[in-house]
């Protein structure tokens, strides 16, 4: 398992358009994509997990990914998440 803190550069924080990029990018991975932000741990696969974080502008989340293709998921929700959501990577 790898875990690596990022902050949500993007100005809308994780919500709607970003929400849908970050799932749609997870579920291209086979490892299991958490996302935590307090005491709050959700599935980076879910549409309303992700939504339901609320995750502001400059907000820190940890994302953990735990499989045969954590580091290929992690490089790519990174480059993601790091763009502030306007660089799509390929799996």
């Amino acid at each position: 398992m790898i875990r690596k803190e990022l902050i949500i550069t993007n100005p809308e924080g994780l919500q709607s358009r970003a929400a849908v990029l970050l799932v749609q990018v997870a579920c291209r991975f086979d490892s299991r994509i958490r996302i935590e932000q307090g005491t709050k741990i959700i599935n980076a696969k879910s549409m309303m997990g992700v939504l339901s974080l609320g995750v502001a502008h400059k907000s820190a989340i940890l994302l953990c990914a735990d499989g045969e293709d954590e580091q290929q998921a992690m490089a790519a929700l990174s480059t993601l998440i790091s763009s502030g959501f306007t660089e799509v990577p390929e799996k």
